[in-house]
């Protein structure tokens, strides 16, 4: 018996123990039974609960469901005040770029450094042959890499603000790469004689990038909020397998950083702003030149109270009009673009209306136009300059122009041209004053592209029946050009008379017109070069024919790429540092006799042209007793023979620096 009483005093014990275990860890059992056998009482003896079940489960999801697109709904519309939140907030929190560096390290050796070093080359070997020195005969661009480290893009992170209502992106700017290779060699002219190589090997550029998207997404004006520091590592050699240490000439690495960092604050730190456009179809064609129309209309509140006053001061006057009142005041604006450069007449008042029309010539897919306010001095030889400001245009691959400038309170002023022929009106605050506007409107009359097409007034791109020509340096193919007829050539002489000629060079032929004796001269004159490729322009220059010496009265250059044979190109061409006068040309590229299997060809010859260019030499023996030689090198081709210039190894590394920059 007590053996009995014992295990059921340990069975009761187990079952407390397991009650109480099952009470910790689920606390609504005790609740759940006695409602179990409350349910279990009433269905045994009152009556049955099978006839509610299904509609408690049908009530009991409908109530779940409901639950569930309520909170589907309160998440929508958190994440629409969210989205309503970054759009109208001043500035939005900052987000890490992280997976954009990581892109841009992924796709920069094979993508972006081969497109950026192909455009940038292109530019810096334009520029290297606008170089003109009697000690240097020849710059050449041998090696343009930016080498295999993208820069790093807002490592701080990056955030958007509003200014106004323009959206902009801040993010930081790191790129310190020394693996990147740009290689110049220049070859000295007499007496010097020899070649000099200079490399840029490293270059780190570090500051703020401000991101603004324009023209409702159509284009992206970008600049450093402020100067960026700059590095620059430099070597020079002798332009055989030696080379110099940058520490051999000191002094010459900072003096590029400044050349560097002068041209960025002239060109895209704020307000300067650059362009990138993202057309939505691109035909993938060239711009090489463009002719613009460009008419100065009007400006309004000009006084030189305000136009002397520092902007800093504008809070306090905003409110008085009285000093936009200016009568006595006289002015006339300067349209400069590049070295071409035109001027209005001269007006009076604060609000003076010009409507001056000039044609201006652009010999790049972008350029600048900037309008100079002058004022003119009672019995004062000399002008006074009052205030200036900018307008770029920029060829956008869709065949329409993108035009920017700098708007009230450094904001922005943007506007598309969707074809040319169509007139953009623009009003431009004056930089750096108190007040004043200029109205002015631009008319983009032709595109010229290198493939021999070109659009003009609203049409399509067009080019010779014949089709478009595929040139290359030394085609065979001639160049006609004739020199028709002048106009408007400003008089050098105090009678008010000129004798004008012009003369034309084209590589290294020179050809000049008869002397004509007036102002709007006609010549028509034609003369015949050869042509030459790789972006050759051809020079003109203008003089006044006098017994005490000519007189200059006007330059220009013509970009002769993309011509096509059958077509001829009939065009005025302003002249340059000069305020006025321009030359009428006619352009025609023929094929010339026994040429028709040079290059450009399609008929099958086995005629052509070949071109030798000699380099460099190095480990030549020393030929003098004194360990010297003076080498030169004989190229026999059939029974033409030709013969180089003695080569002394001469350097001047210093004056080539300066020369190229």
């Amino acid at each position: 018996m007590s053996r009995r009483k014992n295990k059921r005093s340990l069975r009761v014990e187990d079952a407390v123990e397991f009650f109480n275990y099952v009470v910790e860890e689920k606390p609504f059992l005790p609740v759940l039974i006695p409602l179990v056998l409350f349910a279990w009482a009433i269905e045994r003896w009152v009556f049955s609960f099978s006839n509610w079940v299904p509609l408690a489960v049908a009530v009991w999801a409908t109530v779940q469901y409901g639950n569930y697109q309520r909170r589907i709904i309160v998440e929508d519309l958190n994440k629409k005040w969210k989205r309503v939140i970054l759009n109208t907030s001043p500035i939005t929190p900052l987000e890490p770029c992280e997976w954009l560096n990581k892109m841009l390290t992924e796709v920069w050796p094979n993508y972006i450094n081969p497109k950026l070093s192909s455009r940038f080359s292109s530019i810096v070997e334009k520029r290297l042959k606008h170089i003109k020195s009697r000690l240097i005969e020849r710059i050449e661009l041998q090696e343009f890499s930016l080498g295999s480290s993208p820069p790093s893009l807002g490592l701080h992170g990056t955030r958007w603000s509003t200014s106004g209502d323009q959206r902009i992106m801040r993010l930081g700017f790191d790129w310190d790469t020394t693996d990147m290779s740009i290689m110049l060699l220049a070859k000295l002219a007499m007496p010097l004689m020899g070649t000099a190589r200079i490399v840029i090997n490293s270059l780190h550029i570090k500051g703020d990038l401000l991101l603004m998207p324009v023209l409702n997404g159509r284009a992206i004006l970008y600049s450093f909020l402020s100067v960026p520091d700059v590095r620059i590592g430099v070597a020079f050699g002798s332009g055989g397998s030696q080379s110099l240490p940058a520490t051999e000439l000191p002094g010459v690495s900072s003096w590029l950083v400044k050349i560097l960092t002068d041209t960025l604050v002239k060109t895209m730190v704020e307000p300067r702003r650059r362009c990138y456009s993202m057309p939505a179809v691109s035909l993938r064609k060239k711009a090489v030149g463009g002719i613009i129309y460009v008419t100065v209309v009007s400006a309004s509140k000009l006084s030189r109270s305000g136009l002397r006053l520092s902007p800093s001061r504008r809070q306090f006057d905003s409110t008085s009009e009285e000093h936009f009142v200016d009568k006595d005041l006289q002015t006339f604006v300067e349209v400069e673009l590049e070295q071409l450069t035109r001027r209005t007449d001269m007006k009076f008042g604060s609000n003076p209306r010009w409507n001056s029309k000039f044609n201006m010539v652009l010999h790049e897919e972008t350029g600048t136009l900037r309008f100079n306010l002058y004022e003119c001095t009672p019995n004062n030889v000399k002008y006074d300059y009052l205030a200036s400001c900018e307008v770029k245009v920029k060829y956008v691959e869709d065949d329409s122009t993108v035009f920017w400038a700098i708007g009230p309170d450094s904001g922005v002023i943007a506007k598309h041209a969707l074809f040319c022929g169509k007139e953009v009106e623009i009003v431009v605050p004056f930089e750096g004053v108190h007040s004043g506007e200029l109205t002015v409107k631009l008319v983009l009359k032709e595109w010229q592209f290198s493939d021999g097409s070109h659009v003009l007034d609203n049409l399509s791109s067009r080019s010779s029946l014949f089709g478009s020509s595929n040139f290359l340096p030394r085609t065979g193919r001639k160049v006609n050009i004739t020199v028709v007829e002048g106009k408007d050539l400003i008089a050098k002489d105090r009678s008010g008379k000129c004798a004008p000629y012009v003369k034309l060079q084209y590589g290294k032929i020179l050809q000049r017109t008869r002397t004509a004796h007036a102002l709007s001269p006609l010549w028509n004159r034609k003369f015949e070069f050869d042509e030459i490729g790789g972006g050759e322009y051809l020079m003109i220059k203008c003089y006044s024919e006098d017994t005490f010496g000519d007189d200059s009265i006007g330059s220009a250059r013509v970009n002769l790429e993309g011509l096509v044979e059958g077509s001829v190109r009939d065009v005025w061409i302003p002249l340059e540092k000069v305020n006025s006068g321009e030359l009428r040309l006619q352009i025609e590229a023929v094929r010339a006799e026994g040429s028709e299997g040079s290059r450009g060809s399609t008929t099958h010859s086995n005629n052509g042209w070949l071109e030798l260019v000699l380099l460099e030499a190095k480990d030549l023996i020393a030929a003098d007793i004194r360990g010297t030689s003076d080498p030169y090198v004989r190229v026999q081709y059939g029974h033409l023979k030709k013969r180089t210039k003695v080569n002394r190894s001469i350097t001047l590394m210093l004056h080539i620096i300066v020369m190229i920059l």
